[in-house]
């Protein structure tokens, strides 16, 4: 049977709760116990997929097919633990599958209410899986006062009160604001935050306390005495050089012990942190720098390509170097030439995106880098258009374009090189879909195998020549172009084990140009990182030796 931990936060948003989360998983780990992550968020968006990135950062994938939170990439790269469908939830879900009972009949004609059938729901969802593991860390997204968090944070206390005693503890994330006009810390702000919280009925066990400065032994007594916390249950969360320090920095501040002790567990296992001890080692005695461009549409937050940065983080761990990367948007390469953008460069990596805009700036970065021989990675859009600008300037398909755009302006502009799947395999079932559904969910999401071609760049990347990635996508690269493009210096390297749909591209003549459907950004650790980022680094480091 599971133990839980309820992560809240206060003050204010963005404080680091999925990062707290995260270690505090990585943590109990190292101590030997088995742990499963989980979000609750309180947006009424069923999921997050078809929230623009620039309100929620980029969407993750898990390998069931779940479109979630960005916070589900941070559990997965600190616990290597798979995310499922189960591990992500939002009151729009929560509501939807509420009124789907309401109306099949499930609740006998009864009046529904907040509580108890949408509190019902969530505790449902929170207890699922439970005796799978020795701790379920639950998140709560948002801030405890606001109106929408208010009956997850009554979940949360109901399914504690439901609970043997000992089997639930609290942990809330605040920040300690410093004035610097007086050179105080202050710690009013999570006084109120804790009494609100209380006042709902949810008493903290533990304070995990942002700041800039260290916490003076005055005010940690201060805290645990208005706070009802134990003061060594007062946990000070200072900024990080790398967020990948967040784990030995939590263990130095007690917060595994303090979760230990709240849990009465004694005497409790010793923490085994090698594995973090050389991440941080890799992190910080690097052994060089290399330049990455990444050209993208989403580039004014980085949080809508947060895996591919941690992945391109992990790649510069492998090889003991650096990854400098820096974000350019492809708009720009529309107008204007991008030699002078991208000289300098030792590698160019362009990511996903749906939509026209941007697209002909991210093939003239494909073409950049192929004719320089600059070492390109292109991942699912970022693919396609590598593909476009082979077709249209290796093979002399000059119309070559997406059915994507096309359906976006009404009329037919291009030959299609890239097209609308409307079917394909999952578990031996097929599935259907139409340009007309509904925008959620009626992708090809999830892991997906692919075979890949013997002796091709990408299988002595990956060392095998059977793979499985995740996908997100609802257009794909038409197969019957495959002998045109083969015969111009494009190699179809992967393939669906039916050979329909290609899935890597590569070219023959050049150093490092790979294109890949999937996201392998997504199974990225900083402790296992991805072949293909790990390799993409190794031809970057090779190509800034030369320089």
């Amino acid at each position: 049977m599971a133990r839980f931990v309820f992560i809240t936060g206060g003050v204010v948003s963005s404080l680091g709760k999925g990062l707290a989360s995260a270690a505090l998983g990585a943590l109990l780990q190292a101590r030997g116990f088995t742990v499963r992550l989980r979000k609750l968020d309180p947006y009424l968006n069923v999921d997050p997929g078809t929230m623009s990135p620039f309100e929620h950062g980029e969407v993750f994938v898990t390998d069931d097919g779940a479109e979630t939170d960005l916070d589900l990439g941070h559990y997965e790269r600190f616990t290597g633990v798979a995310a499922r469908r189960t591990d992500s939830v939002s009151s729009g879900r929560i509501y939807s599958n509420v009124l789907e009972k309401e109306r099949r009949g499930d609740y006998l004609g009864k009046t529904i209410q907040v509580i108890p059938h949408v509190t019902n729901e969530i505790k449902d969802f929170i207890a699922t899986g439970e005796d799978e593991v020795d701790f379920m860390l639950c998140e709560i997204g948002g801030t405890v006062g606001d109106i929408e968090g208010l009956p997850f944070f009554e979940a949360i206390r109901q399914f504690a009160q439901e609970k043997p005693r000992g089997e639930c503890i609290f942990m809330h994330l605040t920040l300690l604001p410093w004035i610097a006009a007086s050179g105080e810390l202050k710690t009013k702000p999570t006084q109120h935050s804790v009494k609100e919280l209380r006042s709902i009925g949810l008493q903290p066990d533990i304070l995990v306390c942002r700041s800039e400065k260290p916490i003076p032994q005055k005010e940690r007594e201060k805290l645990a005495l208005f706070c009802n916390v134990r003061p060594d249950s007062v946990i000070a969360a200072y900024d990080l050089k790398s967020i990948y320090e967040a784990p030995l920095a939590y263990h130095r501040e007690g917060l595994d012990q303090a979760v230990l002790d709240a849990f009465q567990i004694s005497p409790a296992p010793k923490p085994d942190l090698r594995r973090w001890e050389d991440v941080a080692d890799r992190i910080f005695h690097a052994e060089g720098e290399v330049k990455v461009a990444i050209v993208g549409k989403y580039t004014q937050l980085e949080d809508a390509y947060k895996s591919i940065a941690e992945a391109l983080t992990h790649g510069g761990m492998a090889n003991r170097v650096k990854v400098k990367a820096e974000w350019i948007d492809a708009e720009i390469f529309e107008r204007e030439d991008p030699g002078p953008y991208l000289e300098g460069f030792h590698a160019i990596l362009v990511p996903g995106g749906f939509g026209e805009r941007g697209t002909e700036g991210k093939i003239n970065a494909a073409r950049f880098a192929r004719e320089r021989k600059i070492p390109y990675l292109g991942i699912c859009l970022g693919m396609q258009m590598a593909v476009i600008e082979a077709a249209r300037n290796l093979a002399g398909m000059e119309r070559a374009g997406s059915q994507e755009f096309d359906h976006e302006a009404g009329v037919a502009r291009f030959e299609p090189v890239i097209f609308h799947l409307r079917e394909w395999i999952k578990d031996n079932q097929k599935i259907a879909r139409s340009v007309l559904d509904d925008k959620g969910g009626t992708m090809r999401l999830g892991a997906y195998d692919a075979t890949l071609k013997e002796g091709s760049k990408v299988a002595e990347v990956y060392g095998t020549t059977t793979i499985q990635e995740r996908h997100r996508h609802r257009y794909e690269v038409d197969i019957k172009y495959r002998e045109q493009l083969e015969e111009h210096g494009l190699c179809f390297s992967g393939l669906s084990p039916d050979g329909r749909l290609p899935e890597i591209v590569e070219v023959s003549d050049h150093p490092w140009f790979i294109g890949v459907q999937f996201h392998p950004e997504l199974k990225s650790k900083p402790f296992e990182p991805h072949p293909l980022f790990r390799d993409f680094v190794r031809a970057a480091k090779e190509v800034s030796r030369l320089v």
